[in-house]
């Protein structure tokens, strides 16, 4: 796997925390489901399931308000797989729907609904030559499902949209040389927009204001994120390959919104809007793949990143930062398998706030460390058990350096009961510690029954 696959799988194993308080991980790894494409869907062209799981959960704000409801979740999904000779490609529809019983007794929506659909093509161009593509477009309120950037991960209303497409051409050049050129997409659009900026006091110096619900989540978080970056590859013998690469990427937020103010004097002001967070990052790495038995692979990649807000109106403000991905996978008996990884990026987040200076806060640095475990307790019963654990400080503004620590665990119990029809049984922790939102426990179980044909 190219280093772009590798990036994206610390984005999306956030999905694994998905649905209103469900962990859907009967199908788990640390990668979404449709990255792994083929290997989800039935060997027929055609592929149709139904999960139907009742849940509880105790803080489905995310805002430590003790407001637990009760629900159930209904998700259908039905795919289309078609292996040629050279070629495999596919699309798949996951419909989610989500009642809170608690939300109807306040008077409230009840009901969620998520959408997603999941595209995948593998060409084979030619011995030397090979294509891959996958793209998911999802609709929902749920931030987990979306990937958003929200510093305190909380469901939003609305018909909030989030794309991601990958592109990868592999390259076989000589027997031990190759490369891997690769670009990605990123998108989001929320339906919550409209802030109106206002002084929060008399204009005197340093002054910052926000209306009283600051800035919306359009404003500051629709964006197009792309990357585009090439891998060179050496074989050094069957069991190592080292790389070496680069990858520039640009941000263009979209929300066109004013989404801070700074007073430099009592007479101006500086108004920052959606796009003064664009930047472009040029990223440099070095790595290593190495098999130390057939049943134990590794992967290491360290590198550096170099940030420009260019559209900064009050000073073009530049970083350095660290850059890292390392992984190592260990499956122990057929059917069950542990994964250990770390990474180290940069990524967007809804604070931005300027500080005593106007900076406004323009990013997130983060540090996460992730195990997958997958354990085939009997012949139909499996295990999976996924742990994370995330440190954040913002970059800039007045919360520069204001850590966010973010613990996920889920475990579930998968039974299969006949070649249809399945059982499953979860439980999900999330707790968030952060000097700047405050902080939040919550749990949640689930119990449910899924059929497939």
């Amino acid at each position: 796997m190219c280093l772009g696959g590798l990036i994206h799988i610390q984005t999306y194993m956030k999905k694994m925390f998905v649905s209103a308080g469900l962990l859907a991980a009967g199908v788990a790894g640390i990668q979404p489901a449709f990255a792994q494409g083929l290997d989800l869907v039935s060997p027929k062209a055609w592929s149709v399931s139904a999960t139907l799981r009742g849940f509880y959960d105790d803080d489905y704000n995310a805002a430590n308000t003790g407001r637990g409801s009760s629900g159930f979740e209904v998700s259908p999904s039905i795919s289309y797989n078609l292996p040629l000779q050279q070629t495999d490609m596919g699309i798949r529809y996951i419909y989610g729907l989500y009642y809170y019983q608690d939300r109807q007794d306040l008077g409230l929506k009840a009901f969620d609904q998520t959408h997603e659909v999941d595209l995948w093509l593998d060409h084979a161009i030619n011995e030397n030559w090979h294509l891959k593509f996958t793209d998911t477009f999802a609709e929902g309120q749920e931030p987990e499902l979306l990937g958003s950037g929200m510093s305190v991960p909380y469901r939003v209303e609305g018909d909030n949209l989030a794309n991601h497409a990958n592109i990868e051409l592999d390259t076989q050049w000589t027997r031990l040389f190759s490369t891997s050129l690769h670009y990605g997409n990123d998108f989001y659009d929320y339906d919550n927009s409209g802030t109106t900026l206002v002084s929060v006091g008399p204009p005197i110096l340093g002054l910052v204001g926000l209306s009283g619900t600051g800035a919306s989540l359009a404003g500051v978080l629709n964006r197009d994120e792309q990357n585009i970056g090439l891998d060179l590859q050496w074989t050094l013998d069957p069991e190592t390959m080292i790389f070496t690469g680069y990858t520039f990427s640009w941000v263009n937020y979209t929300g066109d919104e004013p989404i801070s103010v700074y007073y430099p004097t009592a007479t101006s002001d500086i108004v920052f809007k959606s796009d003064s967070r664009d930047s472009i990052t040029h990223q440099f790495h070095v790595g290593i793949n190495h098999q130390f038995t057939p049943n134990i692979s590794s992967m290491l990649s360290i590198g550096a990143s170099y940030t420009d807000n260019y559209n900064d109106p009050l000073t073009d403000t530049t970083s350095w930062a660290p850059y890292a991905n390392a992984s190592i996978s260990y499956a122990y008996i057929p059917g069950s398998y542990v994964q250990l990884g770390a990474v180290q990026s940069q990524n967007a987040t809804d604070v931005v706030q300027p500080g005593p200076d106007g900076n406004i806060t323009q990013f997130q640095n983060t540090t996460e460390i992730y195990a997958d475990l997958n354990h085939r307790i009997t012949e139909k019963l499996t295990a999976t058990v996924i742990g994370r654990f995330a440190y954040s400080t913002y970059e800039g503004g007045g919360s520069s350096y204001s850590p966010d620590k973010d613990y996920n665990f889920g475990l579930n119990l998968n039974y299969q009961i006949s070649q249809h029809f399945s059982a499953e049984a979860g439980y999900n922790y999330d707790h968030l510690l952060s000097d700047l939102n405050g902080s939040y426990e919550r749990n949640r179980v689930y119990l449910g029954v899924s059929a497939n044909y």
